[in-house]
């Protein structure tokens, strides 16, 4: 998976794959094999963080 430069498109990009086809952002990362580090750090910038209750960044 290709990510986007700007971050509130890859919140839309995450969450939509989230929603779609993963039942954590663990396993997203790991099948994708993405930096979930880079990704959190990026979002929780944007003020964004992860809620596992809800499987998606809000």
């Amino acid at each position: 998976m290709e990510l986007p430069a700007d971050n509130f498109i890859l919140l839309s990009v995450i969450n939509t794959a989230l929603r779609d086809g993963y039942s954590s952002f663990a396993e997203l990362c790991e099948e994708e094999g993405i930096d979930g580090e880079e990704i959190e750090s990026r979002l929780n910038a944007a003020g964004y963080f992860y809620d596992k209750s809800q499987n998606a960044f809000k």
